[in-house]
């Protein structure tokens, strides 16, 4: 039998040993070394989280926590096996996925961006990792065999956009008075020779087109996640949220209409557009990064209104940092998005909020959208959550990654804020309007996640008309029958609907945890007000709820579930 302390460290030392993993946690073991890219290493890491699995599944928690803190990090290591031992067309799906860019750029824009040490200390760690860098894409070159295309057309372009990043590093290195200046520069100079010859590489590679991963695999995932729906299951909840979504938007298009005294026959597309262009966010002196100061004033509205009520606990701490999203991560960015605190960097804790200001996309940016926005990433969203997730005691419940947990939350805040008044009765018709359209992308997501993860074309039916009304209407090219849903359910410029299939493709099971997270989270939220064991009025239950939901740290809404209940709650 094993013991719960030594596992436990086990488990602690194997997380960290991996350089990357370490970096993205904030963890300062291995701030000047890339990670090794290489199959041998995979195949040694998945051999020890096998290893370590047995202790796990062989160890007998003392108490809740801690027959809780087990199954999350048994979770944590078969996730990681199965990705690890995920096959595409008879090769491993590590081999079909180019990764050099994100393996050389994130570590280094991590330093360059958000670590508070000097400037040297930073610039040495950098330099170390410039240095690194020829070497580990040589690897990654020879991993890569026949990539899925689309992987590596995204891949390309994020990596073009690698030495503006790196050039700027080198400003920074200039007015800093870095002492090793020269040899950065050179660093530079050799990593963008090695970057060019692994693009070029990547460039002329024949490549597969097909990377679904079938139904069953698709089932086994979705177990591991503890999300105990079927597919099928996920999709009639998409399409029963669909028919509920419509039907509001539908109530709102008539009122807005009237109101603006708009045309009776109105689509919702044109509507949008309508309300786009009258609320949008309003350039100045030509500076796309001028709209940054809608997004600052809205978290100092939302921080005021919050406290005001006592909704949330925020803690005394943290600080969220609004930055426009730089060249290399547009393609995978397509409005905005959320690096949430380093969950084991002591002191402040900091978010990063990346918006995406293009000329092609400024539509997404606006008075009505920018509120819901912030509310979503910032406070009482996604960084409140991993900000207070950050202080929990328990490693696992610091570092795990629960995505319907995590989106379930923010998705539902978004409806949260608006019912309890967070905007003023003269304009919440018009911000639930824009927000249930936005939200209708969480019903593609299910869809286009299950279609692009198995190829079954039945899964594009949310109850939404496609124009699919026989084999001939669909495209050879799965894009562009999910671009199709997309665009219909959102109204999302063309550019915005292709950075989403991007992420989209290249995240399995992620996608449709967005809808799957908010229909369990308010399930459980309806389940404990139902319950009201503790005979709380309303505010105090919301209260006690946003505790307990914050407070127990990372993990799946079945295992949260399960707190709520050791609580007293349910």
């Amino acid at each position: 039998m094993s013991d719960f302390s030594s596992v436990s460290q086990d488990f602690k030392f194997f997380v960290l040993s991996d350089a990357d993993t370490s970096m993205g946690l904030g963890h300062t073991s291995h701030l000047d070394q890339l990670g090794d890219p290489s199959l041998q290493q995979l195949e040694h890491d998945t051999a020890q989280a096998k290893t370590i699995l047995t202790s796990l599944e062989n160890c007998v928690g003392e108490d809740f926590n801690q027959q809780l803190d087990l199954e999350l990090m048994a979770r944590y290591l078969k996730q990681q096996i199965f990705f690890a031992e995920l096959e595409q067309d008879g090769q491993p799906q590590r081999c079909r996925q180019p990764g050099g860019v994100d393996g050389i750029s994130e570590g280094i824009f991590q330093l360059f961006v958000n670590d508070e040490r000097t400037a040297e200390a930073r610039l040495d760690n950098i330099l170390s990792r410039l240095q690194q860098a020829p070497a580990y894409l040589e690897v990654e070159a020879s991993i890569i065999t026949q990539p899925i295309k689309r992987w590596r057309d995204i891949e390309v372009e994020q990596g073009e956009g690698l030495p503006d990043l790196f050039a700027t590093i080198y400003s920074w290195a200039k007015e800093t008075g870095y002492p090793k200046g020269d040899e950065l520069e050179q660093a530079i100079r050799t990593c963008n020779s090695a970057l060019e010859i692994y693009l070029n590489d990547l460039r002329v590679r024949e490549c597969l087109t097909d990377f679904k991963i079938g139904e069953d695999k698709v089932i086994e995932l979705l177990a591991l996640r503890n999300i105990k729906q079927s597919p099928a299951e996920l999709i009639q909840m998409a399409r029963d949220f669909m028919a509920d979504t419509q039907s509001l938007l539908t109530s709102l298009n008539k009122r807005l209409c009237k109101k603006y005294e708009l045309a009776a026959e109105t689509s919702d597309e044109q509507l949008h557009e309508f309300l786009n262009e009258k609320f949008a966010a309003q350039i100045k002196e030509g500076k796309l990064d001028s709209v940054l100061n809608y997004y600052s004033d809205q978290i100092q509205s939302i921080n005021n209104f919050i406290e005001q009520r006592h909704l949330f606990a925020i803690p005394a701490q943290q600080e969220i940092r609004l930055l426009q999203t730089p060249s290399f991560l547009e393609p995978v960015i397509p409005a905005g998005a959320m690096w949430p605190p380093l969950a084991l960097r002591p002191g402040k804790k900091t978010s990063l909020v990346y918006l995406t200001l293009k000329a092609d996309q400024l539509a997404e940016h606006t008075e009505l959208g920018i509120p819901v926005m912030m509310i979503h990433e910032g406070i009482p969203g996604h960084h409140l959550q991993f900000a207070t997730a950050a202080q929990h005691p328990s490693f696992i419940r610091r570092i795990f990654s629960a995505n319907e947990h995590a989106e379930g939350w923010t998705t539902m805040l978004e409806d949260y804020m608006l019912d309890v008044g967070y905007i003023s009765e003269d304009l919440v018709d018009e911000v639930r309007f824009i927000a249930k359209r936005e939200m209708s992308r969480l019903v593609a997501r299910v869809g286009i996640d299950l279609y692009f993860m198995t190829g079954k074309r039945e899964y594009l039916n949310v109850g939404l008309d496609l124009g699919f009304n026989s084999e001939n209407d669909y495209s050879d090219d799965v894009f562009e029958n999910a671009a199709k849903l997309l665009k219909k359910a959102t109204g999302f410029t063309d550019g915005r609907v292709q950075a989403e299939l991007n992420w989209y493709s290249t995240e399995q099971s992620y996608p449709l945890s967005y809808l799957t997270g908010n229909r369990l989270v308010w399930k459980l939220k309806q389940d404990i007000q139902s319950a009201n064991k503790k005979d709380l009025d309303a505010l105090a239950l919301d209260q006690a709820f946003h505790k307990v939901y914050l407070e127990s740290g990372c993990m799946p809404v079945e295992n949260l579930r399960s707190v709520f209940e050791h609580e007293g709650y349910l």
